[in-house]
């Protein structure tokens, strides 16, 4: 099945635990898989987050990928909901890195 991911872009320095553990404070859900190599935040509506982080000690961004099965306007608008809370309650900086 094929994956649809819309990214959104984090200008703030963060850990990749850190970030999770954020989004799933924002979202009101879970981090699940946590301890393995893809730890995710299963999003309402079927979508879910992996954090990718600069590699390195590069400066961020740091990247939220939203995937989804669905389709790519059900990962754009699960990444704009996201976006839209992470906003209302932490003090990121977030920009959506895909055409609206």
């Amino acid at each position: 099945m094929p994956l649809f991911c819309a990214t959104l872009v984090v200008r703030d320095a963060v850990t990749k635990l850190d970030a999770l553990a954020i989004v799933a404070l924002a979202a009101d859900a879970v981090v699940t898989d946590a301890g393995t190599m893809r730890p995710r935040v299963v999003l309402p509506g079927g979508a879910w987050v992996e954090v990718e982080i600069p590699k390195f000690g590069e400066p961020p961004p740091l990247a939220l990928d939203v995937y989804s099965e669905l389709g790519d306007d059900h990962a754009k608008i699960a990444a704009l909901a996201l976006l839209t809370r992470l906003e209302e309650r932490t003090a990121w900086t977030v920009k959506p890195d895909f055409v609206l």
